[in-house]
């Protein structure tokens, strides 16, 4: 029996390690930007400027330098990227879930017609309206600056209205996967629909509530192209405009503190990641088997 047992393990040897080689080649080749970017923010000319992967000396003064030059409110676009961000992914999403059940469970003259709509507005990508939107905000700043070009609403408003469809359609996929019986069940001991959705659905949902949260707040946090446009002053930038300063023109070419700026600014994600990795999970299977 230990013989069958050898060669048995000794079969298995040659068919995984093919698998384990490629595994290691993959997490290398992932971890190497990531190794290249901590070595750039620890290098005091910064490696991506030299040329060299590795500093020459190790030193902190890139990271001092975004939270202790006057020149530079790091700290101040870290709020605004984590405020901006949180507060669109909640909004976002929780109106996302109300059309989806309203889409996934509700019976009203326009159904299919609204919900054909919702994917064709989907198809064209959201920079097309970049001159429409920049127009409408730069008249709407004279009469509500608050809400107006260069402001923090503003820009929360315009991503809104480019992630609620999205939201809209992921949840109505998973909402769907719930049996009807349950609606069912509660019709008959009396419930109405809003007691379903806060009773029955939303606990049901939590998974996917929190993934589809989560994706909105990095999908906010990582966005460039309308923050860069829409955001003019300085004090109101998000992280990813900032950080482009360093290598784009304000302050010129600075690799070090660009690197440095990347590494704080990805810590808040990570910790997402790992706090809520029990929800990612189940989320991102959920609906998978339908019942």
């Amino acid at each position: 029996m230990a013989i069958a047992i050898s060669k048995k393990s000794k079969g298995r040897t040659p068919s995984t390690l093919w698998r384990h080689v490629f595994a290691w080649v993959l997490m290398v080749f992932a971890l190497f930007p990531i190794f290249v970017v901590i070595s750039s923010s620890l290098s005091k000319a910064g490696a991506l400027s030299t040329g060299s992967i590795l500093p020459k000396t190790v030193s902190f003064k890139n990271y001092l330098l975004l939270f202790q030059s006057p020149s530079i409110p790091f700290g101040r676009w870290m709020l605004n990227t984590v405020l901006l961000s949180g507060v669109n992914a909640v909004i976002s999403v929780l109106i996302g879930v109300f059309a989806a059940f309203a889409f996934s469970r509700l019976k009203y003259r326009g159904r299919k017609q609204s919900l054909q709509a919702l994917f064709l507005i989907q198809v064209f990508p959201s920079f097309l309206a970049l001159a429409a939107i920049y127009v409408i905000f730069e008249h709407l700043s004279k009469l509500f600056p608050v809400i107006g070009l260069g402001s923090l609403g503003g820009l929360l408003l315009v991503y809104l209205g480019g992630s609620m469809g999205g939201n809209a359609w992921l949840l109505k996929g998973f909402l769907d996967t719930i049996p009807m019986e349950l609606d069912e069940a509660a019709k008959i001991d009396g419930a109405s629909p809003s007691q379903i959705f806060w009773q029955i659905f939303l606990p049901l949902t939590t998974p996917i509530l929190v993934v589809t949260t989560l994706l909105s707040f990095i999908g906010t946090f990582n966005e460039f192209v309308l923050a860069s446009i829409f955001l003019q002053d300085v004090s109101t930038r998000t992280v990813a405009v900032g950080l482009q300063s360093f290598v784009g023109g304000t302050f010129g070419q600075n690799w070090g503190p660009f690197a440095a700026g990347s590494v704080v600014a990805a810590i808040p994600l990570v910790a997402l990641f790992l706090s809520l990795q029990k929800y990612i999970v189940s989320g991102v299977t959920a609906g998978s088997v339908k019942g």
